[in-house]
């Protein structure tokens, strides 16, 4: 989990507890799995006896990092900054202790809060005259970014946000006794800007440490699906499509994700990893990732919810599970099924007329007549042996849905509103 560490961090913290943190821009009013390294690396931290700091740049937020950006963030304002960071400490608290009354329980701090009565003025004669400009161009992230062909530049707001985040340390190493920063590879030079502000200002001494930027095996992009990023909030990926990322990794991602997102021993990770080798076909060390993270980010229950309804879509599901199944899962599970829309006055009503004549499940009713017979149809997991069946209210999950099945694969829902 380490990228790089600054010479002197691991004998610093060794000597005992120490603090440290991680900033989170709150651009969003959820984290994604992008943002769960350094969580993770707190988590550790915690753990480990050390008092873990999560800082939201509500004053950062509102200016953008160009790190390994290839364009300007939009600017947000103040109100959907309050939203996204009591969103963001409602998340955290999944992996990191906050409430307890332990002497190294988390602390959430916003940037806002120091940053908003600091006047332009105060901050270029306190900070700005401490770091030179040579020593910020020469940072790979602004580098990049005015190398790239295009002719977009680079802001001053976003030149000047490495020495607002290395403020950010200074403030947290005066005022709370943080001595070192944790943050994805990009981060390293607004980090250790930080570190070189500590020693100018104050003579103290501060330290770095970076997670890598997590790929897949195949150089593709960590957590981004055909839909987008993989979010923690329930609303924006439900459990289900979570748990199915994690369960659809390649063998050799499930090797190294494992060791990272989960806080499974060494001895369990290299037992489960070595009965993998054995068997990879049974996906046990995918199946074991995906229900730890599932279980951490969301819940037992949700993620036993997810087994169920994955085993749905393979054939292995019940009429009881499928009726278990909440809307939102159900809609998970059966997203890329074709869906109908018809009246509820159409109930009741006769199955061939639903299935050959209001909708085009079937061109005829004789076909259809003709794969109940040959036992090919189900309705609600149930096999239909009656040609001449009703549909009914009583067939209706969640009052709206009747998730049609023809053969093995094929499936079809009819929404009734």
């Amino acid at each position: 989990m380490i990228h790089d560490i600054m010479p002197g961090t691991e004998e610093e913290l060794m000597k005992g507890p120490a603090a440290a943190y991680v900033g989170i821009d709150p651009t969003g009013d959820s984290l994604h799995i992008g943002h769960l390294v350094s969580i993770m690396i707190l988590k550790h931290f915690q753990a480990c006896g050390h008092k873990p700091y999560a800082l939201v740049g509500g004053a950062t937020g509102m200016i953008g990092d160009p790190s390994m950006k290839s364009q300007e963030r939009n600017l947000l304002d103040e109100k959907t900054l309050a939203h996204n960071v009591a969103c963001i400490k409602a998340q955290l608290g999944k992996f990191l202790d906050f409430e307890s009354d332990a002497p190294n329980k988390a602390e959430l701090v916003n940037n806002y809060d120091w940053m908003k009565d600091y006047t332009f003025i105060n901050f270029t004669r306190d900070i700005g005259k401490l770091i030179t400009v040579n020593y910020m161009m020469a940072k790979d992230s602004v580098k990049k970014r005015l190398s790239r062909e295009s002719n977009e530049g680079m802001s001053f707001t976003e030149f000047t946000y490495q020495l607002l985040q290395g403020y950010d340390f200074l403030y947290l190493y005066e005022h709370n006794g943080v001595k070192l920063q944790l943050g994805g590879a990009d981060q390293w030079g607004n980090i250790t800007t930080g570190t070189e502000l500590i020693r100018r200002k104050l003579g103290g001494e501060a330290f770095a440490l970076t997670c890598p930027l997590i790929t897949k095996a195949d150089g593709g992009k960590f957590g981004k699906t055909e839909k987008g990023n993989v979010w923690l909030d329930p609303e924006r990926t439900s459990p289900y499509q979570f748990y199915q990322f994690w369960l659809n990794v390649s063998d050799a991602d499930a090797e190294r994700y494992i060791k990272i997102f989960t806080m499974l021993d060494r001895e369990t990770i290299e037992a489960a990893v070595a009965a993998h080798k054995e068997a990879p076909e049974r996906r046990e060390l995918q199946k074991l990732l995906a229900r730890e993270v599932t279980i951490m980010v969301h819940s037992e229950r949700e993620y036993e919810n997810a087994v169920a309804a994955s085993q749905m879509l393979f054939g292995k599901g019940t009429v009881e599970a499928l009726k278990a199944l909440d809307e939102r899962t159900f809609l998970s599970v059966f997203e890329d099924v074709p869906q109908y829309t018809l009246p509820k006055s159409a109930l009741p009503g006769d199955l061939l007329e639903t299935l050959a004549v209001s909708t085009d499940i079937f061109p005829s009713k004789g076909e259809c007549r003709k794969t109940i017979q040959g036992n090919g149809l189900s309705i609600n997991k149930e096999k239909v042996s009656d040609t001449a069946l009703q549909l009914t209210a009583e067939h209706l999950l969640d009052g709206k849905y009747i998730l049609v099945q023809k053969g093995k694969k094929n499936y079809y829902i009819l929404k009734f509103e």
